[in-house]
């Protein structure tokens, strides 16, 4: 399956944005629980000093902790790069879930991360380990992840290209994923045009509480109170009138 990629003005501006922003206008559009859609704190950013990353999602399953049976034909590498290469837009997002119960070693270290950002990828998430830091710092490559382990086991692929869960997200090819500092959002494509305008205008919502507070000596409960008001309103409106503006 082909995924038809979101129009680029919308990535580009959902790149301005932290992940709790983002996390925030997607609930606005009530398409799911507001206890999913994101990964736990299962899935943390190995470099916190990145900033944020956006990119459609390329999948895999793999294991480390035992041999793969040589009487099974298992993928590789250069067939799931050939497969994203494809099917998905740019830019992508390496998502892989490692299928033993406790991660005993780390599939993706400097030539892993290397192979696949030469093909357009800009970011891993991984319910595994990884390796290699350095090496991956010095190339400008976001990875989020449960740790780090130095040795690369057993490592193999299972499959790819189909549904995996990190953090517990479930992530299928082609979604679209927001990572920073914060954590991983999943962007409904149907609706990441609206989200990435409402982004633009949260700060504005937001301004009303947090300008009350830095403005006022001696602020009090009862206008606190007044200015979390004018925020909900705010909020209230951001989504109607984004689809308005996309409706004209």
């Amino acid at each position: 399956m082909i995924v038809e990629p979101v129009p680029t003005q919308y990535l580009e501006l959902l790149h301005k944005y932290d992940s709790p922003t983002v996390a925030n206008m997607v609930e606005l559009f009530n398409l799911q629980p507001r206890t999913v859609g994101y990964a736990d704190h299962r899935t943390r950013a190995i470099f916190p000093d990145f900033g944020p990353i956006v990119g459609y999602a390329t999948t895999a399953t793999y294991r480390t902790a035992e041999p793969p049976d040589p009487a099974k034909s298992y993928p590789v590498i250069a067939d799931w790069v050939a497969r994203y290469d494809s099917d998905l837009p740019r830019p992508r997002i390496l998502v892989t879930q490692d299928l033993d119960e406790t991660p005993r070693a780390a599939l993706f270290g400097d030539v892993m991360c290397t192979t696949h950002q030469a093909f357009g990828c800009i970011g891993l998430v991984t319910s595994g380990c990884i390796r290699d830091l350095d090496q991956i710092h010095d190339k400008g490559f976001p990875c989020y992840a449960a740790g780090v382990n130095p040795s690369h086991g057993y490592c193999h692929l299972v499959d790819f290209h189909a549904p995996v869960t990190v953090g517990g997200l479930d992530i299928a090819p082609g979604d679209l994923l927001h990572a920073d500092r914060n954590g991983v959002v999943c962007i409904p494509r149907e609706v990441a045009p609206q989200v990435a305008l409402c982004c633009e205008r949260v700060v504005e919502a937001e301004a009303e509480v947090l300008q009350y507070l830095e403005r006022t000596p001696r602020p009090t409960p009862e206008e606190l109170r007044e200015a979390f008001k004018r925020m909900k309103q705010g909020f209230a409106q951001i989504a109607a009138e984004v689809q308005e503006e996309l409706r004209s």
